[in-house]
């Protein structure tokens, strides 16, 4: 199928820039000119680029993003807050753009429970989607979450449409998923898909879709929320990306190498989450050694991230080097709800333990909570925030926690 941008972009002539970008060279990285269409207002070749996807992936209207899924959650959260909603069902370990977004929105979160697992959150179950459904105005998955479990997406959409409420989806890493049983689109209103992270688009590309009547007030949303200014080799490789064939070969192999090193039995291909436990600094450390990256450590499991641009040899280095490695015991804890207060206090980590935490923080990736808010914070998630590289939720390495002791 023709990728319609990156042609565009091939025949463009050379000339001379007085236009953005400031480093005045033509190339692929242009703004809005007289041949290249007009994000927020498309009518050629992004038109057409969109109107292919929307085909593909299901939808009655895509639009393109090259902000990330961030933009897109937005988006649809603002769709929602047009339409009425007031209070979002949504799962306690969603993204921390979804509660982010609610803040910003004025919209209420009613946290749908989530078991967690030697150490991972569980999909909620049908029974809790449905309790805390009854409390809100729509419902918000996650589909696949990070360690590549879905939701059943069936039930849900079922409970939805019984209940009359929207269902929308966080498909930010299911973007791989299109034209198969468990593609987000295939159950929800509104869905993003962050087709930067399983599929061959360079970073912050995604795409936002609608079904019905869904479709004018995400393009609202979206015209509110994405830049004026966006990336052309971005909405390029997304378009490339949507397109891209599946790779039976790598999906065979990938399920072969989970197989061979142990890793969870998810839903998903495209992510390996090996256990590790209290070995997994050293086993990243002496991976990295080797010139091989795992997408995340949660300080119990690597995540390795594929997609059908992995090659196979690349693969095969992997499960040789992990064949080697020492595994501990995955350290799993549940988490304790404690009580909540209406002040707050910002305190070293250290001190933060045996508190109730205010605002709900942790590692990125995966960007979804260590530690929840309401939830009591343990030596252990506040060792793990220490040693993190990357955090969210805490401002210079204090916790905010409610006043008093547990």
């Amino acid at each position: 199928m023709t990728c319609r941008i990156a042609r565009m972009l091939r025949a463009q002539k050379k000339h001379i820039s007085f236009h953005t970008p400031g480093h005045k060279r033509a190339g692929e990285d242009i703004t809005e000119l007289s041949y290249s269409d007009d994000l927020s207002d498309p009518t050629g070749v992004i038109a057409l680029a969109q109107a292919d996807a929307a085909a593909i992936l299901g939808a009655d209207a895509a639009f393109f993003l090259t902000d990330g899924s961030t933009c897109g959650v937005y988006s649809m959260l603002y769709a929602l807050r047009t339409r009425g909603v007031q209070t979002l069902a949504l799962p306690v370990y969603a993204h921390k753009s979804v509660t982010y977004a609610c803040e910003v929105l004025g919209l209420i979160p009613f946290f749908i429970p989530q078991d967690v697992e030697a150490g991972i959150p569980r999909q909620p179950s049908l029974r809790a989607m449905e309790a805390s459904l009854a409390h809100a105005d729509a419902m918000l998955l996650t589909s696949p979450d990070y360690y590549g479990f879905l939701p059943d997406l069936a039930a849900a959409r079922a409970v939805c449409a019984a209940a009359g409420k929207p269902l929308v989806i966080d498909g930010a890493h299911g973007s791989h998923l299109h034209g198969t049983p468990g593609y987000a689109g295939n159950f929800a209103d509104m869905w993003v898909d962050g087709v930067h992270k399983s599929l061959p688009a360079r970073t912050q590309g995604a795409v936002v879709c609608a079904k019905g009547t869904w479709t004018g007030p995400l393009a609202q949303g979206a015209e509110r929320f994405r830049t004026s200014s966006p990336s052309y080799p971005i909405l390029a490789s997304i378009e490339y990306a949507v397109k891209y064939p599946r790779n039976l070969s790598i999906e065979g192999a990938a399920q072969a190498a989970k197989r061979t090193l142990g890793a969870l039995e998810n839903d998903d291909w495209t992510k390996i989450v090996l256990p590790f436990g209290e070995k997994a600094d050293e086993a990243q450390a002496a991976l990295e050694r080797r010139g091989v990256y795992a997408e995340f450590n949660d300080g119990n499991y690597l995540m390795f991230y594929l997609s059908p641009a992995t090659r196979a040899g690349e693969l095969k280095k992997l499960v040789r080097l992990v064949r080697t490695l020492p595994r501990g015991e995955v350290r799993g804890e549940r988490p304790v709800a404690g009580m909540v207060g209406s002040k707050t206090v910002m305190v070293p980590l250290d001190e933060a333990v045996g508190r109730v935490c205010a605002r709900a923080c942790g590692v990125v990736p995966p960007c979804i909570p260590l530690i929840a808010e309401g939830c009591v914070v343990t030596a252990e998630a506040a060792a793990r925030l220490k040693a993190a590289g990357h955090t969210f939720g805490l401002v210079e390495g204090r916790m905010e926690v409610f006043e008093g002791e547990e």
